[in-house]
């Protein structure tokens, strides 16, 4: 597995155990293969404008994985 594909998992991995229902579930998801990354990335955004500069721990992880879903 490449870096950034491990680093990327990592990210959605932490996405999928945050309890926030907007991006645990579709995270999990995606861990698993039953949706695609075509499917993930409006809910990243959606989770972006809606916590993205909230100071917490996943507002940088945000872009993160947005920059790795669409490399």
């Amino acid at each position: 597995m490449s870096v950034k594909n491990e680093e990327l998992r990592n990210i959605i991995a932490k996405f999928a155990e945050s309890g926030w229902d907007l991006i645990d579930a579709p995270a999990k998801a995606w861990l698993d293969g039953t949706i695609k990354t075509e499917a993930l990335i409006p809910v990243i955004e959606q989770a972006e404008k809606e916590c993205g500069s909230c100071g917490c721990e996943f507002d940088p992880l945000y872009k993160s994985a947005l920059q790795l879903l669409r490399a």
